[in-house]
């Protein structure tokens, strides 16, 4: 199974996502890939140059890849195959594209009160004021049409928050 965890910046998403591999060992995090410096902190990623993004993508190396405040994200095919779930933090605006290269996906929505994702945005200290008006304006983003979602609300501590992941997490029951 594959799973897309997406939703507002300061939602938590990669907090519960640690959480859950924490608690699941045989659950994969696909490592994603960013036209971002690898110091620049948060998520386990791969920080690459836009023309390395470029030239992977001509090579075929990605399963999926957006574009997304100003950057190119990438998720290698090489990360979703293979035994076992296997997770990623994903774009809301992607998951058309998503749903259609993996059969099968399962959305999960994470959300917070606007209050609660100013302060995390806030905390992370990588946005501006600015920046953080704009995130959170775009919080309230509609999902695609068509797409079928599950929502955890992340509104309490992440061992609350990763409890609710991992009930999402759960295989469907017919």
């Amino acid at each position: 199974m594959i799973f897309a965890i997406v939703g507002p910046s300061g939602a938590g998403k990669d907090t519960l996502i640690r959480g859950a591999l924490a608690a699941r060992p045989g659950l994969r995090l696909v490592r994603r890939v960013i036209t971002r410096p690898t110091e620049a902190g948060g998520e386990d990623f791969e920080g690459v140059t836009p023309e390395e993004f470029a030239n992977r993508t001509t090579h075929g190396d990605f399963a999926l890849t957006w574009q997304a405040h100003g950057l190119s994200y990438g998720i290698p095919k090489a990360q979703v195959t293979g035994p076992g779930d296997v997770i990623f933090n994903g774009s809301r605006a992607a998951l058309p594209e998503a749903a259609r290269v993996f059969p099968g996906l399962r959305v999960i929505l994470v959300s917070a009160p606007d209050l609660i994702l100013a302060a995390r945005l806030a905390a992370r200290g990588r946005e501006t004021a600015e920046d953080i008006r704009e995130r959170l304006s775009r919080a309230a983003f509609v999902m695609p049409e068509g797409i079928t979602f599950q929502t955890v609300v992340n509104d309490a501590s992440p061992e609350i928050g990763t409890a609710r992941l991992l009930a999402v997490l759960q295989p469907e029951r017919a």
